[in-house]
């Protein structure tokens, strides 16, 4: 008789959320990410982000790796000389506060790392541009640890380079996608001189655009048939959900979120769903099913859809994207749902509001670990100073009751309502 021996756990990729701000990663964290990326107030390509002061960023690191999470550090800017004496400051205060590894694009960014701080793993930016192989066997040679790929490429692509090379691949799979090769944009420089790869992007891309001819002032034409002009650069968001089993089967080594200027109610349901989605991966594995085969349930596309978003698109992982992966009426689509409250106390149960809120809604509250959200009303409402509420305004403090209540919520858990109308 063969004997028959148990698979052994399916070893999951890394969930990389960003982190913009201290509640951010706290939020990250709450619902199931791996690793976040964040960083401090210089040297990224989100300047316009909160970010980290130096003091918060020490609070960021402590806080993960009290709960096994990684924390990544972006000094991803393309540098000139006068960055150079503040990157090398940076980089020794990064290696003290004990980050697990620095986000770099630039060259002389990196040798500088490799001269300062021989011992911090550096992981390549998307600004990098990895695109084939060769390009990738060349980073690996030049000592980088990870690898974040291109977002123009194929499931195809990534496959021939996971075969190429041994360092560890990172690959977007979720969230704002730029109009320009690999985020290497100067339309911000052209328009507004503020310069993207700077950290410092003013996204035209987003703006409604319309054509004007020189003799003609004040007229602007549409181009095409819409009274709002057109938002021609406007890209739908990036979602590759649909496509994660086929990502882990590939051997992506961590799956990364964009939106470290996105809302915390936003980080909290985006990277809620894709745990949930790995977790079911697992499972069905574990039980026995082709990581090949496997279809997520729609259940999780339908919760796909109550995140604010400019609809989806899947980019080039099958192929070049076409006229439909442009919004092309707004600059983004209505919400369904919006969060109304991150839970700051949970007994008893103190939230701050994040939308309007009133006694007698029904809200919707995300559980970590539970992919269908518990239902509930608000049956009462008061102050800080225990004075009742029937209605209140975001950034207020309530102390709130639930019927039924929820005893699964927690601090940093989030409470969303539905939209009417």
């Amino acid at each position: 008789m063969v004997q028959s021996f148990p698979q052994p756990p399916l070893t999951l990729p890394e969930l990389l959320a960003p982190a913009g701000s201290l509640e951010k990663l706290r939020v990250a964290v709450h619902y199931g990410a791996d690793a976040v990326y964040l960083a401090g107030k210089q040297h990224s390509l989100r300047a316009r982000a909160v970010n980290f002061s130096e003091h918060e960023l020490r609070q960021g690191v402590d806080y993960a790796h009290n709960h096994g999470v990684k924390v990544y550090a972006a000094l991803n800017i393309f540098a000139h000389n006068n960055d150079l004496d503040e990157l090398a400051s940076s980089l020794a205060f990064l290696a003290a506060a004990r980050v697990d590894a620095c986000i770099v694009a630039d060259p002389g960014v990196i040798r500088l790392a490799k001269q300062r701080v021989p011992a911090m793993p550096l992981h390549l930016s998307t600004q990098a541009n990895v695109t084939n192989l060769e390009h990738a066997r060349f980073w690996e040679e030049q000592g980088l640890h990870r690898l974040n790929l291109a977002r123009e490429l194929s499931l195809q692509e990534i496959e021939a380079i996971r075969a190429a090379v041994d360092c560890e691949l990172e690959v977007f799979v979720h969230g704002a996608l730029c109009i320009s090769y690999s985020g290497r944009c100067l339309l911000s420089s052209y328009f507004t001189s503020r310069d993207a790869n700077q950290g410092d992007c003013a996204q035209p891309c987003r703006y409604s655009y319309a054509l004007v001819e020189e003799k003609r002032p004040g007229q602007y034409f549409p181009v095409i048939e819409d009274e709002r002009g057109t938002y021609i650069f406007n890209s739908r968001d990036l979602c590759l959900l649909r496509h994660l089993p086929a990502l882990v089967q590939a051997g992506v080594n961590s799956l990364k979120i964009e939106g470290r200027m996105k809302s915390v109610g936003y980080v909290g349901a985006v990277v809620h769903l894709y745990r949930q989605a790995l977790l079911w991966i697992r499972a069905q594995v574990s039980a026995g099913a082709n990581l090949h085969s496997l279809v997520l349930p729609q259940e999780f596309f339908a919760e796909l859809e109550t995140i604010g978003t400019r609809g989806y698109t899947e980019n080039f992982f099958q192929g070049s994207p076409d006229a439909g992966d442009t919004l092309h009426q707004a600059s983004r689509l209505a919400q369904s749902h919006v969060p109304v409250g991150l839970v700051r106390q949970a007994e008893p149960l103190f939230i701050e509001t994040r939308h309007m809120l009133a006694v007698g809604d029904e809200v919707e509250c995300l559980v970590p670990g539970r992919f269908q959200p518990l239902s509930a009303r608000v049956a009462a409402m008061e102050d800080e100073k225990g004075q009742a509420q029937e209605r209140a305004h975001a950034g207020r403090l309530l102390r709130i009751q639930l019927d039924p209540e929820i005893a699964e919520l927690s601090p940093h858990s989030l409470l969303r309502k539905k939209l009417t109308g």
